[in-house]
């Protein structure tokens, strides 16, 4: 496994905690090599030295326990190299033949860790290496495009040095066992999937939201922001995941090709969508937390979005008429990842009286992937006693009730995916397109409207009040979690 930038961010908090989980739980070959390839001036035993130092904040202690930590750091490596200049690529040829003993190693697994600046480069000049031979696999992180054009550029690019069995675009969503289960979730029980249509539910929500700002990404971000950061990628595949037609059979051609079905089903946006439809913000100081703006390396006048909610549709036989609500935003009072399926009203409503407001729509299905992952299904029970009154009660699902197993971490399942040549939980090249044209009106209508609007929130509220007046339309609203929190840092249950 070859890692185009072993010194970031990305390789010490992600890869190498994925890595050594494989190598603890015998999930690796048994002879493996890592090289880094970095532009810091480690040799193998500096950047060893550094990968140890790092284990002790980013693997846990349980895990130390489990195996020698210095026999898989024995298997690193490192190639100090500019990967964006050709010259040092033959280095990196003649370090993989002295690693495999003298002769040519074609069981390569590239993974760029590298700005998005690199994306395109990389794959050109390990064509021009020789480096790309039928047996390599090459991850790529997200953003892969900046928008439709960049995109299918970058795919011209990808499909110019690799076919695209070798191509594995990453979307650590989609490692998780909770997404994972949403498919388990519909198609292996009987009782849901019936009631899985226009019919029966009324309305959806996807919501990804953190309690931090931008930290230390604030160059990235501002030339980012949180459409590209969450919604062209993270939400709209838990969209699919959710939307998406039972595969014939489950395999990854199948899997993929529902997965393209669903984007390709978005109804287009109309310039009523693009004003009304689309509520995008920006959070403001509040207390002793900055605002946007003040933070390191954001202009004063930035107009880049740290929050979106949007209102999109599905026209197809299964979704028509079913609106789903997503959002994601910085600095909110809460980390939370979750899918809530709102069910219709009964057609009557018998039980009337004091409760009628909690009863009135109280049947929810919420698929939580984090924090706390689990299934919670919301239903109306009798209250004991005189009358009938009739309140909101649950059945839930915890992962951590679960004998206190392991979820085991994205990255791992993914790498270890990869390995194994299954591109299943990857994004394939007309899925990436596909999403780009439906939200490439977004960013051109804001491009050229310098008048759209863009709202401000406070730091530790749930947005602008305007995602709010979006979804009155339907007669909706968002379920927020933790509405009486006071303390950011703390997380309540549903």
């Amino acid at each position: 496994m070859v890692i185009f930038g072993a010194s970031g961010d990305l390789t010490k908090r992600k890869l190498v905690p994925a890595l050594y989980e494989l190598y603890a739980e015998n999930r690796l070959p048994q002879e493996f090599s890592v090289i880094g390839i970095g532009r810091t001036a480690y040799d193998d035993e500096a950047f060893r030295n550094y990968i140890s130092k790092q284990t002790e904040k980013f693997i846990s202690s349980s895990d130390h326990e489990k195996t020698n930590i210095d026999g898989f750091i024995s298997h690193l490596y490192y190639l100090a190299m500019d990967p964006a200049k050709a010259d040092g690529y033959s280095l990196l040829d003649s370090r993989l033949k002295e690693l495999a003993g003298g002769g040519q190693s074609d069981h390569l697994l590239y993974y760029l860790a590298t700005p998005p600046s690199l994306y395109g480069v990389i794959p050109v000049h390990l064509k021009e290496a020789g480096l790309n031979g039928p047996h390599t696999r090459i991850i790529v992180e997200k953003p892969f495009g900046y928008d439709l054009e960049s995109a299918r550029a970058l795919n011209a690019v990808y499909s110019s040095a690799f076919e695209e069995r070798q191509i594995y675009r990453i979307d650590h969503f989609l490692g998780k066992e909770t997404a994972q289960n949403i498919l388990a979730l519909r198609f292996a029980n009987g009782i849901f999937e019936p009631l899985w249509n226009r019919n029966y539910i009324d309305y959806v929500e996807v919501t990804a939201v953190e309690n931090l700002g931008i930290e230390q990404r604030g160059g990235f971000y501002d030339g980012t922001g949180a459409l590209r950061d969450m919604v062209q990628n993270h939400l709209i595949q838990l969209v699919a995941l959710t939307a998406m037609e039972p595969p014939a059979v489950f395999n990854a051609d199948s899997f993929r090709n529902e997965v393209v079905k669903v984007y390709e089903s978005l109804a287009p946006l109309t310039e009523e969508d693009l004003n009304e439809h689309i509520v995008r913000g920006q959070y403001t100081a509040a207390g002793n937390k900055k605002g946007y703006r003040e933070e390191s390396n954001i202009p004063a006048n930035s107009r880049t979005e740290t929050y979106i909610a949007m209102k999109l549709g599905i026209d197809n036989w299964r979704w028509s008429g079913v609106p789903f609500y997503i959002r994601t935003g910085k600095q909110m009072p809460t980390k939370v990842t979750e899918i809530v399926v709102h069910f219709k009203k009964t057609p009557h409503q018998m039980f009337r009286g004091k409760e009628e407001t909690q009863y009135s729509s109280m049947n929810k299905l919420i698929l939580r992937l984090q924090p706390n992952e689990g299934i919670v299904l919301k239903f109306g029970m009798k209250v004991p006693g005189p009358g009938f009154d009739v309140k909101q009660v649950m059945m839930d699902f915890s992962y951590k009730e679960l004998g206190g197993a392991p979820v085991g971490d994205a990255y791992a399942r993914l790498i270890e995916d990869c390995i194994q040549g299954d591109p299943t939980l990857f994004t394939r090249s007309d899925a990436v397109e596909a999403s780009w044209k439906f939200f490439d009106p977004i960013l051109q209508y804001w491009k050229e409207r310098d008048d759209a609007p863009l709202y401000g929130y406070p730091v530790g509220t749930w947005g602008p009040l305007e995602s709010e007046a979006m979804m009155n339309e339907h007669g909706a609203e968002w379920t927020n979690p933790c509405k009486n929190l006071t303390n950011t840092d703390e997380y309540c249950e549903l």
